[in-house]
């Protein structure tokens, strides 16, 4: 197979030319994709970390499952995945990123049973394209196979960077690329369970993440965002010594799911402020893996619910098990009271599972009291 070092070289340099960068996870062939990228200055702009996951186990414990097929689209799109939320996190905030997915399986030492095949997928903020291809088994030795696709690897980063009028594949009848691209935004595909957590930022960018521990989050449904709640952030804010943000569930307890339409909508109140971490944990127990080591900023009806049997299947032994799970992960509840008829409930007024005061800490009165609520304000328009 004849190949043309210098059409991808000036490739290379094109995409390095860009702003996208990408995390590119590879099993079982591809890696010259990376040598290539390294080949030409400047690969620091865009390769952000490369993994070749090349045993069964690092594969299965870097996507999450046990696949049926290892060489398989499946794979290839959870790689992916996996590559473009560790892009995210390391980026700075809202910077373009995408991530890479490669599975194959090529000629080796021996005679392989099954096909010669590649299958690899590109995931971004627009959904995922994943690239198949069958190869004549027997018409490349294994070195051009590991070259043709590593040059597929190439064009999946060079398409994630935006560049068009890519090198043909050198393909041999009567192999085809096949092409299959699903445009899933981040939320429908956060509501299905690809990630645990997306975190908006004021430019719009959504970026997906496994945890972020070490913050202070205000939870709530925001319809709508009123006063109390930026004045309750500003409060802990102070109180607290860092920064407060703002946690959307798309899933909230004893209320109907957030679709993405009304998600989008919501979050336009944000706009100029704090990130806002958009996930799909209803209870405070599911918020704890996912912000370990965090404080809550809660009000007083919260922390009502959060000692309720009722929102943990009527079990006082789950509740006080969700407790624990929260304690153990390093989370707290800054408290704030509300006024309820023409009483101004706090802590003091709840009763605290024992052993577990510690958890929950009051916001006085006189530092915070906000007589206004999202339901109110719903009433009243």
């Amino acid at each position: 197979m004849t190949f043309d070092l210098t059409t991808i070289e000036k490739l290379v340099i094109q995409i390095h030319a860009t702003p996208p960068r990408v995390v590119i996870n590879f099993a079982g062939a591809g890696a010259q994709a990376l040598a290539w990228l390294h080949s030409v200055g400047g690969s620091s702009r865009t390769v952000l970390e490369a993994t070749d996951c090349y045993a069964a186990p690092s594969v299965t414990g870097l996507i999450g499952f046990e696949p049926e097929h290892f060489a398989s689209s499946e794979v290839a799109r959870a790689l992916a995945t996996q590559a473009f939320i560790r892009a995210g996190a390391l980026t700075e905030p809202g910077a373009p990123v995408a991530g890479v997915g490669c599975s194959a399986t090529i000629a080796t030492d021996r005679i392989k049973r099954g096909e010669h095949r590649a299958c690899v997928a590109v995931c971004d903020a627009n959904g995922i394209t994943t690239c198949s291809v069958t190869l004549a088994k027997g018409a490349r030795t294994r070195v051009e196979e590991e070259t043709l696709i590593s040059l597929i690897i190439l064009r999946a980063v060079a398409r994630a960077c935006g560049l068009a009028n890519l090198p043909e594949l050198p393909l041999l009848p009567p192999e085809r690329a096949a092409i299959h691209t699903d445009p899933i935004g981040l939320l429908p595909r956060l509501v299905n369970g690809e990630f645990a957590l997306l975190t908006a930022w004021p430019n719009g960018a959504l970026i997906p993440a496994k945890q972020q521990p070490d913050v202070a989050i205000l939870s709530g449904a925001f319809n709508p965002l009123h006063n109390g709640h930026r004045q309750l952030a500003a409060v802990a804010a102070d109180w607290l010594g860092q920064p407060v943000y703002f946690e959307l569930p798309l899933v909230n307890a004893g209320k109907p799911a957030i679709d993405p339409a009304e998600t989008e909508r919501r979050l336009l109140q944000f706009q100029n402020g704090a990130p806002i971490f958009l996930t799909t944990a209803p209870l405070f127990g599911q918020k704890a893996r996912l912000f370990p080591h965090s404080v809550f900023v809660i009000g007083v009806d919260t922390a009502a619910r959060l000692i309720e049997p009722r929102f943990y299947q009527n079990s006082h032994a789950n509740m006080l098990a969700s407790l624990a799970e929260i304690r153990r992960a390093g989370c707290r509840f800054l408290v704030a009271g509300r006024l309820q008829g023409d009483h101004f409930l706090t802590l003091g007024d709840l009763l605290l599972p024992a052993g577990f005061h510690e958890l929950f800490e009051q916001v006085p009165e006189h530092a915070f009291r906000a007589d206004v609520s999202s339901t109110e304000i719903r009433q009243a328009n």
